[in-house]
């Protein structure tokens, strides 16, 4: 017979409920409880609540929607604003190889 782990209480907060909620509806519950690491039937528990409107609301937490584009326009930003962060990494590596090498250490890599 094999041991079964139990395993405690776990303690959500209602904003990840809430998020949780919205990953289910759109990518399906069981995908959903398996991407998050969570019981399914919690899952299906929280859109349950959630359509009967009895899953607390995020307190300050204000939905906003969005357009396509502005969705869009933002993405393109943070991923210019990401190949700089890589780029100016990729700069500090080199001087730092630089600055070894004209010490004379060597990197055990």
């Amino acid at each position: 017979m094999g041991k079964k782990e139990l395993v405690g209480n776990r303690q959500y907060t209602d904003e990840f409920k809430i998020e949780a909620v919205r990953l289910g509806e759109s990518i399906g519950g069981n995908q959903a409880a398996k991407r998050l690491g969570i019981p399914e039937s919690s899952l299906w528990n929280w859109i349950r609540l959630s359509r009967a409107g009895k899953l607390k609301a995020v307190v300050g937490a204000v939905a906003v929607k969005r357009s396509v584009s502005e969705v869009e326009a933002e993405n393109a930003r943070l991923r210019k604003e990401l190949a700089s962060a890589k780029l100016d990494l990729e700069i500090v590596k080199k001087a730092a190889a630089i600055s070894r090498r004209s010490r004379g250490e060597v990197r055990l890599d």
